[in-house]
């Protein structure tokens, strides 16, 4: 099976060679390339050892709670006929969330047996580290791992020189018109491809959005059929009427009564948070954007939800590929919100892959009022807002609302236009001078 590069795998092999290397945790959603991502590093080692505590039950006594590492991997290396030798093996072990004794032997390998290159990864993995807390800070390093994004999707195509092209674009030299049209082209493929690996892989092998379509629907049906495994804390009905309604409502906030009329609201913030932890919604939180950090000022009365995948969620909600493929550009990137799950889903993407990606956005809460900026974001020290628009320069009334109250300089919006920038003098402060890059929403990997 074709393997295609992902950002990580830099990063793993960054991972691999550095001599103070911890065990490395990848956490994700199910079916994102966790366990393909760590095939692919173990073709740098002379032996690999793979064991699954899913698959392999009898395994799981070998993680006891008083845990002797080295035993361990001479009994591993004894069962399965590999050598498990120091800088030489890498260990991985699958679904480790089967057992918390398995997720807490991590730390004893960093401390007695440091030199081992061991990695663990599972689905619905949150859940069980939601129950342990303290389960090896400073011993183990997690990372966080996401469905393709759109520079990967062009790398599975073999457009590498594209996106080396766009990368270097900017404000004064953006892209030609042809390259311009040609990955404008390619993000309408994206939004219906989306980012899944297996979806990705269907569309590489029959550029039929019919069948991508019938992989997200496979891909649904996975992860309902998980929703069975936690059916104590919340039904599995109202998870799945929970996950439709955010994909209903993305772009806004998030309205637990739209979601579900006749149940009460606390049920439905569990459903959100065992959403959130089995990876298939990320909140964007309220933030007043005073300063840094952005979590400070945070306001849970005021949370927006993006779907984990746009080409699954596209699926999901029944949406003609007509609709993407036919409407004019100003249609396309306006359609329903999912612009501005996108540019959310891709700056979440591209964000340093050992932290946990925070969203935040910015809503004037005064009675009255509807400004609102799409997204906030770190850059530089200082506060950077995004907005996520049409063509036109029209409708930024809220971006220079927000930078007024905040005295900030710089923005950014994102749309179909290619590269370019504009200049506005606030005539409500004393003309001052502010700032917006335009940057292209196939482009936002330009922001890091």
């Amino acid at each position: 099976m074709t393997y295609y590069r992902r950002h990580i795998d830099e990063q793993l092999l960054k991972w691999k060679d550095d001599p103070r290397h911890k065990p490395l945790l990848i956490r994700g959603a199910r079916q994102v390339g966790k366990s393909t991502a760590v095939r692919e590093l173990a073709k740098q080692f002379r032996y690999f050892v793979e064991i699954n505590l899913e698959k392999q039950p009898d395994l799981l006594q070998l993680f006891p709670e008083n845990i002797d590492v080295k035993k361990t991997c001479e009994k591993l290396s004894g069962s399965l006929g590999i050598p498990i030798v120091p800088n030489e093996t890498l260990l991985f072990i699958d679904e480790i969330q089967i057992s918390k004794e398995a997720i807490m032997s991590l730390r004893y390998f960093k401390e007695d047996y440091p030199e081992l290159h061991v990695v663990a990864a599972g689905s619905l993995l949150e859940f069980a580290l939601e129950e342990l807390p303290s389960f090896g800070v400073g011993r183990i390093r997690s990372l966080y791992m996401y469905p393709f994004s759109f520079d990967e999707f062009l790398m599975a195509q073999g457009l590498e020189l594209m996106v080396n092209y766009k990368k270097k674009a900017t404000s004064t030299e953006p892209m030609t018109e042809k390259a311009h049209k040609d990955l404008v082209d390619q993000l309408r493929s994206f939004y219906l491809v989306g980012g899944m690996p297996a979806a990705v892989t269907e569309w590489m092998e029959t550029h039929s959005y019919i069948e991508v379509s019938h992989v997200h629907t496979d891909i649904i049906q996975t992860y309902e059929d998980d929703f069975n495994k936690y059916k104590k804390r919340v039904s599995p009905v109202l998870l799945r009427q929970v996950l439709r309604s955010v994909a209903l409502q993305i772009g806004s906030k998030f309205v637990y009564a739209v979601a579900a009329r006749d149940v009460h609201s606390s049920v439905v913030r569990d459903a959100l948070h065992l959403l959130t932890l089995a990876g298939l919604i990320t909140p964007v939180k309220h933030t007043n954007g005073n300063g840094l950090p952005l979590g400070a000022e945070e306001n849970d009365s005021y949370v927006k939800y993006l779907f984990f995948d746009l080409g699954v969620m596209q699926t999901m909600l029944d949406i003609p590929a007509a609709d993407i493929l036919m409407a004019s550009d100003l249609d396309f990137v306006n359609k329903g919100g999912t612009s501005e799950m996108f540019a959310g889903l891709e700056m979440q993407k591209y964000r340093d892959c050992f932290q946990k990606a925070e969203m935040h956005y910015w809503h004037n809460t005064n009675k009255g009022s509807n400004a609102e900026v799409d997204y906030l974001k770190a850059q530089n020290g200082k506060v950077l807002p995004i907005e996520v628009k049409a063509n036109t320069q029209g409708g930024m009334q809220s971006l220079w609302i927000f930078m007024r109250k905040r005295h900030l300089q710089n923005a950014v919006r994102t749309s179909l236009e290619n590269f370019g920038q504009f200049d506005y003098f606030d005539p409500e402060e004393n003309f001052e001078q502010r700032h917006v890059d335009i940057i292209p929403l196939y482009a936002l990997s330009n922001l890091e």
